[in-house]
């Protein structure tokens, strides 16, 4: 993981309380030279319970501050309460079962 990505990760999991969380770099999707440049971040937290989606985000941007612009362009959150979250992954189709290359069933 690039240094960035666990500058992110320190940044927001030492002071909020995490059940879950997810990091993708993303920066191989734009244009451009930077490579930790775009994140995509997940994170589950019962301190988002009392708060809503607006209010969620700016907790952690508030947590990030000096990544923002520099080295990080763009950050998408996904802030959940394990609740929600475990809803979310209830809704999630499941996936075939693997036949070991074959196929036949």
């Amino acid at each position: 993981m690039d240094t960035t990505a666990n500058k992110l990760l320190e940044l927001v999991l030492t002071p909020l309380n995490i059940s879950h969380h997810q990091l993708d770099n993303d920066s191989h999707k734009h244009s451009g030279s930077a490579t930790d440049s775009h994140y995509n971040l997940v994170l589950v937290s019962d301190d988002f319970a009392a708060l809503g989606p607006v209010k969620r985000h700016q907790k952690v941007y508030a947590l990030v501050g000096e990544l923002m612009q520099n080295p990080i362009h763009a950050l998408a959150l996904h802030c959940y309460t394990p609740e929600q979250w475990q809803a979310k992954q209830e809704k999630m189709p499941a996936t075939a079962p693997c036949m070991g290359g074959s196929k036949t069933a």
